[in-house]
């Protein structure tokens, strides 16, 4: 079994839910507390053991790149003030040389299309893909557990949740086969299934790990929903000739190309965090009760 060395980071998209915030501040910037959501994810794969980050970017991205590389300047002045503990988790955080690699998706064609930019990067070895607008809440992290299920399995690996059955016309859902390690074996995949055709409420929630066969369906895969290239169409045909293997994970997902789940990740965050939880918290519950006496007076309205 080849072990997974690199990890794919589709930004290239344009995060029109957050304009006009992201009109020139792309959305994987935006802070969760202190740090860019980009930031969340790669040093989730980081502790999953992954080598080589691979970028899949687009125009006005170049501030990611910038983001991790290194800032002499800012470095000599943290160091000069004695703010070695803020200069450490900048260091931390950044690739070595040759670790990081950036390349463009020149046209918004899909995910699918995102992740075939990065075949030559990958090369003919399995590899990760985590999308950067989900960022996950647990210990060891999302990817990490799911290396630990591909290590059993091999093939290929999804991470899955379960949502609400009422909900799962809204998300790609899995069928659900025979038990396997720490998750089961995919029977089948359908993108947005309608309401009442669900195989089952298990949800792709943006991790993956994929064999390299990936690339050349991807080459030739016909354009699909909202007519760009579906990852999901291309996973579906690599299924016909490869096992697929289903991770549930129960760690706390955010959806941050959303504003109300950037918002959620923002306060789980910042209420892990010693230095902050006693005041978000408090103010927090301040917050609600006024809330709350709003939907009252509007209620008798």
């Amino acid at each position: 079994m080849t072990r997974v060395r690199k990890a794919v980071f589709p930004v290239a998209g344009l995060g029109t839910r957050f304009l006009p915030a992201t009109k020139a501040i792309p959305k994987e910037m935006l802070p969760v507390v202190d740090r860019p959501v980009i930031d969340y994810v790669v040093e989730e794969a980081r502790e999953a053991g992954i080598e080589h980050f691979i970028f899949v970017t687009g125009r006005n991205k170049g501030v990611i790149e910038d983001h991790f590389d290194v800032q002499v300047e800012l470095y000599d002045t943290l160091a000069q003030r004695g703010k070695d503990h803020v200069l450490g988790d900048l260091q931390r955080m950044q690739p070595a040389p040759g670790q990081a690699s950036f390349t463009r998706q020149q046209k918004p064609l899909g995910l699918g299309h995102a992740v075939w930019c990065a075949r030559e990067l990958v090369g003919n070895e399995p590899f990760a893909l985590l999308l950067p607008d989900m960022i996950m809440q647990s210990d060891p992290g999302c990817m990490a557990q799911m290396i630990g299920l591909y290590e059993k399995t091999g093939g290929n690996v999804v991470a899955v949740q379960e949502c609400d059955p009422s909900e799962t016309h809204k998300y790609g859902i899995v069928g659900r086969g025979r038990a396997t390690g720490d998750g089961f074996e995919i029977t089948e995949m359908v993108e947005k299934p309608a309401k009442g055709k669900a195989p089952s409420n298990f949800y792709l929630n943006g991790r993956y790990i994929l064999q390299p066969e990936i690339f050349s369906i991807l080459a030739n895969q016909a354009r699909g929903a909202g007519n760009e290239i579906q990852l999901t169409d291309g996973m579906l045909k690599l299924k016909d000739k490869q096992d697929f293997f289903a991770y549930p994970y129960s760690g706390r997902a955010f959806d941050c190309g959303s504003p109300e789940g950037f918002v959620e990740a923002n306060l789980a965050f910042a209420l892990q965090r010693e230095d902050m939880r006693e005041r978000i918290g408090g103010n927090l519950a301040g917050l609600l009760s006024e809330a709350a006496g709003l939907s009252r007076k509007r209620s008798r309205a």
